[in-house]
Order: C-alpha cells, then sequence, then structure tokens
C-alpha cells in the first residue's frame, strides 16, 4: 500500500458551500411535542422548569464529581478556541468550548458557591432564568461532543460531559429536539433507528443474499435469529436502506472466515441516542443488546460501524448491564484484523484501486483509543492510503454527531461547522473517504455535496467486502 502525505488545510482555497432552503437554517433543533417516551404529557411551563432544572443540576452536582471539576477549572486560555469546529465554522463566540460550558458554569456560580451569591456577575454568576435555558437548548445542542477541546484543554476539561449534563436536564424539563426523540421512539418500538419492521428486516436480508449471489456467485448468507451462533452481529440499521455494502462487506467477512453469525430481529441497532439525551434510554438499548445475545444463545457480540454506539457498548456496558456484560463484545475491525492475523482471509488491495482517505470517527479515536486498529484494516483492503491533516486522536468531527444528523432543519449550520473537516478531504486529493461510524457515512456524504466535492463516502466494511479473496 502507498501512503501519501496531503497538504494542510491552513492557507488553501476557501471552499463555498452551496445555498440552501431557508427551510434549512434554524440555528436550534425543532422541539419535540410528544413526549411519551418521557412520561409526561409537555414540557415543564415557566416558572416550573426552572426550578426543576435547578434541582436537576444539584442531583448531578452531588452524584458526579467530574461535573464539579469542569464548572470549577477554567482559565479562560483560549486553547480550547482553535479546537472547535463548530467555532471555527460559525465565528460564534458561544460556539468557543469554554463560552459554552460558561452557560452552566455561570448558573453553577450563582446558586451553588459562596462567591457566586456573594460578588454575583462580578464572579460570572447567572441566573437559571427562561432565557438562559432556551440559551442552553440552543448551544448546546451545537455541540457535538466531539471532545477535540478536551484533547487540547491544559487542564482535560472536558465540555462533552458538561453537554451531555445540560441535556440531560433539558430533557427532564421536556426541552427535547424532534428528531432525537423521534429516533428514540422508533429504537423503543422496533430496536433499531429508523423503525424497520420484523418482517422488512428479513426480506431486505433475503434481498442481499441474492445481491451477493450475483456479485460474488457465492451463496454467503444474512441470517436472522439464528440460535446458537457463533457471533452476533449488530449493524446500523442504515445498513438495510442506505449503507448495504456495510453489512454485505461483513457478510462476506465472515462467509470467509468460516465464522457462523446471526443477526438479531429485535435490535439491529448499534448506535445507542440514549447517549446523546437520556440516560434511562440508553441504558433500556443496551439491555436489549445483552438480552438478545442470551437469548440466540451466542458466544460472543460483534459491533458493527458506530462511533457513539461502540462507546457505549466499550465504555459503559459493565455500569448499564451489569448481570450480563461479561458476554464479549468486539467490534467488526478488531473481528477483520483478528482473520486477517490468522490467516483466515486474504484479501486483494487492487479491488480498491481509488486513492482512499480516513475519517477518524470522534468516539471511536478520541474516546474509545481506535487510531491504529482501522489504519492497519485498510493496509490490507487499499491500493493507496492519504492521511488527512490533522489525524487520529487531533481529526476533526464530521458536524453530524450527538444526534445532530437527525436535524436537517439545521443543515446551513451544520454545513459552516462542517467546512473544517471539507477542506481537510479536499487537501487529501482521495477520491474515497473512508469512515467506520454510521452518523460519519450519513453526515458526510451531504458535505461533500454542500462543498461541491467529487468523494464517494464508504464504510471500511466495505472495503473489506471489496478486497476479499473468496
Amino acid at each position: 500500500m502507498t501512503i501519501s502525505e496531503p497538504k494542510g488545510i491552513r492557507g488553501g482555497e476557501i471552499l463555498r458551500g452551496k445555498d440552501l432552503p431557508a427551510a434549512q437554517s434554524a440555528d436550534r433543533p425543532h422541539p419535540a411535542r410528544d413526549l411519551s417516551l418521557l412520561g409526561v404529557a409537555a414540557p415543564l411551563p415557566a416558572g416550573v422548569r426552572e426550578v426543576q432544572a435547578l434541582k436537576l443540576l444539584h442531583d448531578l452536582k452531588s452524584r458526579f464529581r467530574a461535573l464539579i471539576v469542569y464548572l470549577d477549572t477554567c482559565t479562560k486560555c483560549g486553547a480550547c478556541i482553535e479546537a472547535c469546529h463548530w467555532y471555527l465554522g460559525t465565528n460564534d463566540p458561544y460556539n468557543v468550548p469554554a463560552a459554552r460550558v460558561d452557560l452552566m458554569r455561570g448558573v453553577y456560580k450563582k446558586h451553588f458557591t459562596p462567591g457566586g451569591r456573594l460578588f454575583g456577575r462580578l464572579a460570572g454568576a447567572r441566573e437559571l432564568t427562561g432565557d438562559m435555558l432556551e440559551l442552553w437548548y440552543k448551544y448546546f445542542y451545537q455541540c457535538n461532543e466531539c471532545r477535540r477541546c478536551a484533547y487540547f484543554c491544559p487542564f482535560g476539561i472536558d465540555t462533552a460531559e458538561v453537554t451531555i449534563a445540560a441535556r440531560q436536564i433539558l430533557t427532564q424539563i421536556g426541552m427535547v429536539p424532534a428528531g432525537i426523540m423521534s429516533v428514540a421512539k422508533n429504537m423503543r418500538q422496533s430496536g433499531n433507528n429508523m423503525g424497520i419492521p420484523e418482517k422488512a428486516i428479513r426480506n431486505i436480508a433475503s434481498f442481499m443474499e441474492g445481491e451477493l449471489k450475483q456479485k460474488t456467485g457465492k451463496d454467503i448468507p444474512i441470517p436472522v435469529d439464528r440460535e446458537g451462533a457463533e457471533v452476533l452481529h449488530i449493524p446500523s440499521s442504515s445498513e438495510f436502506y442506505v449503507t448495504l455494502d456495510t453489512l454485505e462487506g461483513t457478510a462476506i467477512m465472515f462467509y470467509a472466515a468460516g465464522t457462523s453469525w446471526t443477526l438479531s430481529s429485535r435490535i439491529i441497532e448499534t448506535a445507542n441516542f440514549g447517549l446523546f439525551f437520556d440516560h434511562a434510554a440508553m441504558k433500556a438499548h443496551n439491555n436489549l443488546l445483552f438480552e438478545e445475545a442470551r437469548r440466540l444463545r451466542v458466544k460472543r457480540i460483534v459491533a458493527g460501524e458506530c462511533g457513539h454506539g461502540w462507546r457505549t457498548w466499550r465504555m459503559f456496558s459493565s455500569r448499564l448491564s451489569p448481570a450480563t456484560s461479561d458476554i464479549p463484545v468486539v467490534h467488526t475491525i478488531d473481528e477483520s484484523l483478528k482473520y486477517l492475523e490468522q490467516g483466515r482471509i486474504r484479501f486483494d488491495r487492487s479491488a480498491n484501486p481509488q486513492p482512499v482517505t480516513l475519517h477518524d470517527p470522534c468516539n471511536m479515536a478520541r474516546a474509545a483509543g481506535y487510531v491504529e486498529q482501522p489504519r492497519r484494516v485498510l493496509g490490507a483492503v487499499a491500493g493507496q492510503f492519504i492521511e488527512m491533516y490533522p489525524n487520529r486522536e487531533k481529526n476533526f468531527c464530521c458536524a453530524g454527531g450527538s444526534g445532530q444528523v437527525t436535524m436537517d432543519e439545521m443543515a446551513l449550520l451544520k454545513a459552516r461547522a462542517g467546512l473544517v473537516k471539507a477542506q481537510q478531504v479536499k487537501a487529501t486529493g482521495a477520491r474515497w473517504l473512508v469512515a467506520p461510524c454510521a452518523i460519519c457515512k450519513a453526515e458526510l456524504p451531504r458535505l461533500m455535496e454542500h462543498y461541491g466535492l467529487d468523494v464517494e463516502v464508504h464504510g471500511l466494511q466495505d472495503l473489506v467486502g471489496y478486497a476479499a479473496v473468496l
């Protein structure tokens, strides 16, 4: 494999995006009206919601010491300014990570610190008013929780954790984006974000088996609810409608390695949107994963291409689902590398001759340490790999993370926030952009189109399937 270094993105051509309809220029997500999933009839009224929000903040600060450390520790050094793609793309001062955290920090100081009570504004204290909650809703949903600011912060202040805390409070007073709530309802009702019913899951799996027969000449199965298989694979539901090559690539991988596997009709979603807005929803989804692993009597779970879903399974399962977290959960990248190292699968790099670059998903690279593993797979399946700059833990977000992929009403703002990513990709000269994350694969094609870049977006498993020797 040839590895090339691109030119830097600084000082290069300024990309110009296309015009978008006014309906896609909102600066905040449309609020959900149906809150039945949360067990409430409507958002709390003014006056009541401020009181409840303070109670919830008091509860969070009492239970999560890290949150108080982040609120108590900031010298306004400015290290996070250049780290945030949202600020670089919008030039909105509230999108400076330190300023965004100040929206909660000021309230914390006013209501929970002696200095804030005594000196008020002089100490940076601010009242929790209805207007302040509106600012929380606007700007904590203009944060992708990408953690790039935390990587560069000399004190390690993690804005994403503050964002998660603020969103948890907003959820419990009824201020939830309609897009995120819709996905959460689909997940609760059908076991996947797109609301695909069981019959359709089986029909689409059968259709893909036919496609694989035409492409490869082999009878490559995509089994559903097969008990006693070695592996339960949890893909993204988007692989049943939009990114079919990713699931087909995984099926080819299992077939080539001789591994028995199955899907579950009850959960075909590795993504876990509960991480973005509600702890209870996150726990329910996580529990379902392990319930299905037990029901189908598999030996291990292989998670599909979703950054935040993988982070949830990998890092939170022991706390969310302690009774069943002894069932191993690995990533498709790990599975590919194992088969490669054991000699159970061979690849032909010439099957992917296009210049390829890699987008490091935030929740895989910065949050879970997956930086070299995808590069090792690319080294086996791609003919020419071009690193974008910056990369690995320093890479920029796709601008669709933390649920923003569902917020089409904010398309113009998201495109501006994604300008740095588009410049990164353009500087490589690559024709294929590989992103092993479902949200990234949904957001990046929109970004490429917006800035007029002739670049195809693929999952890493797509290339595994294309290059596997059968």
